[in-house]
């Protein structure tokens, strides 16, 4: 209660004097008179009849029933006086509340209302961004993390999603640019073709890669206006006709079609169980397609568990199967989809790529407005949740067995050979070397086209483990061009898709416990125990030496007492 409410409350109990005194009246003073013979008056009278009265109650109800009925009757009175001082606070306090809440409505209280994603579209009008116009005020501005809840005592191991502040969708659609961004530098970007390549150095990737030498490998990072790299696809037509990784002549022409955003994802080796996206505006289902692509093995099992039609739809998903993958192992096949979109995707501005195992739970237009658009970037991925450095990412995955360690430690040692550091405060403000690479929110420009093109290469070559070659290809970028990348939160990331588990694990564990039945016995109708005495007059009969008590179960509906 705040000092205003008690004064509040004081007042309404104060005398009649005090309260005369406030309201501005002048006060009634009390002098005593000189006493005067007078006739008695109907209030004594009606006071000494109550004297009379009072005696016989007391007679005829016994005096201990006199005053457990006065103190009933004067715990009531407490009763109610204290409910109704009760009510008159509350609705003090509530109208101070809402005097306070709204000249303080601002900042972090305001954002805090938006830490959710809305569960439905907003109505609220809005305006149109174009060009170069002031960003769109919202309730995100002075948005920053609430602090973290009180121990519990008990350990709670693991990542956990933190608050995000997303615009209204409505609003999200309004931020997008209408131009893309400018490409620092280099503005024209063209890819290697060669039906015949030929493998001359011993980490020269692969016959789907174009095996690219060292000399080209350098040559990538030496930053102009007009380049040409190898990004996959080196053979066929173009990507995804006679290339390796092929799809459908009816899937080619939808690859080739004019999107502003899509959301991308893959399945191969029937590794994942597909996960359908949730809070999507009817705006993104309309408008913003959702792929996802899967090799043979993958649709076998789908079309055997009648997941998978004639429609090629799955929820949301449009599904394309890919023949002829160029890798004989599905984790390096991923890595296409991953991170060569835009070559898949040539007439795309916006790209969000989530691994097979994530659902998407927020809008694609509010993420690319939290992560691109208010940031004014590019390219954006989240921060491993614990590791920064390359050196302890290798240390896990030897020890996880994520690949064979020999590997490893080959490109390690090459990255090493090539000025490798650990990571350390000198590459502020550059905070992680190790990202969680199981979300890529990009903008299709050359430059980011370069990066996952050289991104892609460095997997070709080494290990299909992108955690460790990330940093190197970015480092070299940035080190030609001014040029950077949004490495969010992990935890940010974990608010807008939820993980499952790979489909092989989902097989190992036991199958969940049947519903607990709890089945509650009704308790025993108590007995009543009737004596039966012969009537008054009535002789007893030879039979009747001993009468036995009957035990009559009475139910709880008939019981009285």
């Amino acid at each position: 209660m705040t000092g205003g409410s008690l004064g509040l409350r004081t007042g309404s109990y104060g005398s009649l004097q005090l309260q005369q005194i406030q309201n501005g009246f002048p006060p009634i003073l009390q002098t005593t008179p000189p006493p005067l013979a007078r006739k008695p008056s109907k209030v004594l009278l009606a006071s000494r009849e109550k004297e009379r009265v009072l005696p016989f109650v007391c007679r005829f109800l016994g005096r201990k029933k006199v005053i457990m009925l006065l103190l009933v009757v004067l715990a009531l009175l407490v009763f109610v006086s204290n409910s109704f001082n009760v009510n008159k606070g509350m609705e003090d306090k509530h109208d101070i509340k809402i005097t306070s809440t709204q000249n303080t409505m601002k900042g972090k209280d305001a954002n805090r209302a938006l830490l959710t994603p809305p569960p439905h579209l907003h109505t609220e009008s809005f305006t149109v961004v174009h060009g170069n116009s002031p960003p769109l005020a919202h309730q995100c501005e002075n948005f920053a993390f609430p602090p973290p809840p009180p121990s519990s005592g008990r350990k709670r191991s693991g990542p956990r999603p933190c608050p995000v502040c997303y615009l209204p969708v409505e609003q999200a659609i309004a931020s997008m640019p209408s131009s893309s961004s400018e490409s620092p530098v280099l503005h024209n970007l063209t890819y290697v073709y060669d039906e015949n390549p030929t493998r001359t150095e011993r980490h020269g990737g692969s016959e789907f890669g174009g095996f690219p030498t060292l000399r080209q490998r350098n040559d990538s990072y030496d930053i102009k206006e007009s380049m040409t790299v190898h990004c996959g696809f080196v053979k066929g037509n173009k990507p995804g006709d006679q290339s390796g990784f092929d799809v459908d002549e009816a899937d080619l022409m939808e690859l080739e079609t004019s999107h502003e955003i899509i959301v991308a994802s893959a399945v191969f080796g029937n590794y994942d169980i597909i996960q359908q996206p949730t809070n999507i505006s009817e705006f993104s289902r309309k408008n913003v397609p959702f792929y996802m692509f899967i090799d043979e093995e993958t649709e076998a099992y789908m079309k055997n568990s009648s997941v998978l039609g004639n429609s090629r739809k799955v929820g949301l998903w449009r599904v394309i199967v890919v023949r002829n993958v160029p890798y004989t192992d599905a984790r390096r096949n991923g890595k296409i989809p991953k991170l060569l979109l835009h070559r898949l995707f040539p007439n795309v501005r916006y790209s969000v790529w989530i691994d097979g195992k994530l659902q998407l739970v927020v809008d694609p237009y509010q993420v690319l407005e939290r992560f691109l658009w208010r940031q004014n970037a590019n390219f954006a991925i989240s921060k491993h949740y614990r590791r920064y450095d390359v050196f302890e990412e290798a240390e896990a995955n030897r020890a996880a067995g994520k690949y064979d360690n020999s590997s490893i430690n080959e490109q390690v040692d090459f990255y090493i050979k090539e000025g490798l550091q650990p990571y350390s405060e000198a590459k502020l403000p550059i905070t992680s070397d190790v990202p969680e690479g199981c979300v890529i929110i990009k903008e299709h420009i050359p430059i980011t086209n370069l990066f996952t093109c050289n991104w892609f290469n460095e997997v070709d070559r080494f290990t299909s483990r992108d955690q460790l070659s990330f940093s190197t290809v970015r480092d070299k970028i940035m080190g030609k061009v001014d040029w950077s990348i949004n490495m969010f939160l992990d935890c940010e990331r974990r608010n807008f898709v939820i993980q499952a588990y790979h489909r092989e694990l989902l097989e190992q564990m036991p199958p969940p416990r049947p519903p607990r039945v709890v089945i509650r016995r009704t308790p025993a109708l108590p007995h009543v125990i009737i004596s039966v005495k012969t009537p008054p007059g009535k002789k007893r009969g030879r039979g009747d030496k001993k009468r036995h008590r009957k035990v009559v179960a009475v139910s709880r509906d008939n019981m009285q007492f």
